[in-house]
């Protein structure tokens, strides 16, 4: 499995970006997407999720309301939305893949669970 996440830049406070993610190497229909962030000197943290069957998203507390989560099956690429970005979301994001994708609700939050990474892009917001 590769992926390849795009999108990532210098943005100010309250602007958007649009990340995406294109995977290859395999079938996703019985996969989860999603993202993660690290920031400097901070731990991995879950920022959204993506069930490619049926499209169902979770987000964190975090970003909800402002980043949102589609797919192209089509394509098999994943995008995330994000509105009124704050500096606070400066990280470099990495795109996930977790199959077969987590039944237990609680895990989804563990980076520990995803089973592919793709190689991260920086996104910086400035105040």
């Amino acid at each position: 499995v590769q992926l390849q996440a795009s999108g990532g830049g210098l943005v100010q406070a309250g602007g958007s970006l649009r990340l995406s993610c294109a995977a290859s190497g395999r079938t996703f229909s019985q996969s989860a997407m999603g993202w993660f962030r690290q920031a400097p000197g901070k731990e991995r943290e879950f920022v959204a999720r993506i069930l490619w069957s049926g499209g169902r998203t979770y987000y964190a507390e975090s970003v909800k309301g402002r980043f949102t989560l589609s797919r192209d099956n089509a394509k098999n690429t994943m995008y995330l939305q994000m509105n009124s970005l704050k500096p606070e979301d400066t990280a470099v994001y990495y795109c996930v893949v977790d199959t077969p994708p987590l039944t237990i609700y609680s895990e989804i939050y563990y980076a520990r669970n995803y089973d592919y990474w793709g190689q991260g892009t920086l996104v910086t917001v400035s105040s």
